[in-house]
């Protein structure tokens, strides 16, 4: 039987931490008429319906950091937009607790936030961020408390004309808001127990082959 090699290990070894990376950010955008929505489900069926079908200027693409999005710099349409922001990122166990989150979007028809499919909050007033989030009006947000594992972060909205700038933040312990993105921290998937399982296997197996192949090296 051949040696179990070094590169068969590594591939076990990558398939532990292939994500073990910042958290991911998947924009799609579609085009969209929609006006004020009564609820945060709502605005999730109305954006998914818009996406589906994205049509020319509208599109779907994973973006390295959510600071100064905008649908006309990604796609080209800067007119009535649907967005669906899913953000990826892993919550270690030293990061467990209350998470805050804070989204500054250019919603004219309102949008909401979700995390992991739960409405966490949404405005159908116009939202026109601007930069600054001295008016609570303008953003959405919301604390929860988040256990080690995997998480996705969604925001929907629909912007009428005109769409500006947008951003994504984080914050959880005593650290500062930070914005989402390749530079950001997060882990996009912790590896679930399994996996570190896997791990050591092939870990074992590696060395039980090495050492098998030491003996019928010396008896040769």
């Amino acid at each position: 039987m051949k040696v179990f090699s070094k590169a068969a290990f590594f591939l076990i070894a990558a398939a532990a931490f292939v994500h073990a990376n910042a958290s991911t950010i998947l924009l799609s955008t579609g085009f969209s008429e929609a006006g004020p929505q009564a609820s945060a489900a709502a605005y999730q069926e109305v954006v998914s319906a818009a996406i589906a079908t994205p049509g020319k200027g509208y599109g779907t693409t994973m973006i390295s950091s959510y600071d100064n999005v905008q649908n006309s710099q990604v796609f080209g349409s800067g007119a009535n937009v649907a967005f669906k922001s899913s953000i990826n990122f892993g919550v270690g166990s030293a990061q467990a607790g209350v998470w805050n989150f804070r989204a500054g979007m250019d919603f004219a028809k309102g949008g909401a936030m979700f995390i992991d499919g739960v409405a966490l909050d949404f405005k159908s007033s116009d939202m026109a961020w601007g930069g600054s989030y001295a008016d609570a009006g303008q953003y959405l947000s919301a604390s929860v408390r988040l256990s080690p594992g995997n998480h996705v972060l969604s925001i929907y909205g629909v912007e009428g004309c005109c769409d500006g700038s947008q951003q994504v933040q984080f914050q959880y312990g005593k650290g500062n808001f930070t914005s989402f993105g390749a530079s950001d921290g997060l882990v996009s998937i912790v590896p679930e127990p399994s996996t570190y399982a896997m791990l050591l296997i092939g870990l074992g197996l590696l060395g039980f082959t090495a050492r098998r192949t030491r003996s019928v090296q010396f008896r040769a």
